[in-house]
């Protein structure tokens, strides 16, 4: 799972991750208008709801991650909404830990953001299949870098986690493949049928495409 647990981190970081969550969550909320609150809760829940299936991959398991998914529907609301999911997957199931919730909040929340920005980058194109292109891409890309942030944190570590952090990068792989697929098609059928769902290019993170 895209999760550091509880006792495996020192303080100063703990502390330090609830403060940069903290001004993200403030930055990317900045603003929000009421219209937006809806779709920001429907796709927390999402988000929530994604992280209870967990499929077997040697010794542990993964879950889907869903934050390009955020990315690709919320822009920069991105953030807070994987930022409340966490909080809940913590307080309910222990998913974590509560002291890592900043911590585990960037590692999932920024490269959700970035996929936003990968997302808004389909105007570039002209092809009728970009949504399919640029959220595949972009789906992939949040998995990628949550596991990525992840590893880099457990090698900082020492020597006794760098087992772990290749278990976890090798682990994540199904995962980034299927929400590489799952997220393009997604992207595609929503532009097809509803594109207000999907953020605007170049524009302030909500509303239609």
């Amino acid at each position: 799972m895209v999760h550091i647990s509880d006792g495996v981190l020192s303080s100063p970081i703990l502390a330090g991750g609830f403060l940069l969550a903290g001004a993200m969550i403030l930055l990317t909320l900045r603003d929000v208008k009421a219209e937006e609150v809806p779709k920001i809760s429907l796709i927390t829940a999402a988000i929530f709801v994604a992280s209870l299936v967990h499929f077997p991959v040697g010794p542990t398991s993964v879950h889907l991650v869903m934050n390009g998914l955020a990315g690709v529907l919320l822009g920069k609301r991105a953030f807070a909404s994987v930022a409340v999911a966490l909080t809940l997957q913590a307080v309910l199931f222990q998913h974590g830990g509560i002291s890592v919730i900043g911590v585990n909040a960037v590692n999932m929340g920024i490269p959700a953001l970035i996929a936003w920005q990968i997302f808004e980058r389909r105007r570039g194109l002209s092809s009728p299949k970009r949504e399919v292109v640029f959220g595949a891409v972009a789906g992939g890309f949040a998995v990628l870098g949550a596991t990525l942030m992840l590893s880099a944190e457990l090698l900082l570590l020492g020597e006794a986690f760098r087992e772990i952090a290749a278990l976890v990068l090798a682990a994540h792989v199904p995962i980034m493949l299927i929400e590489t697929a799952v997220i393009g098609l997604a992207a595609g059928f929503l532009q097809s049928v509803k594109p207000e769902m999907l953020i605007r290019a170049r524009g302030s993170g909500y509303g239609g495409a």
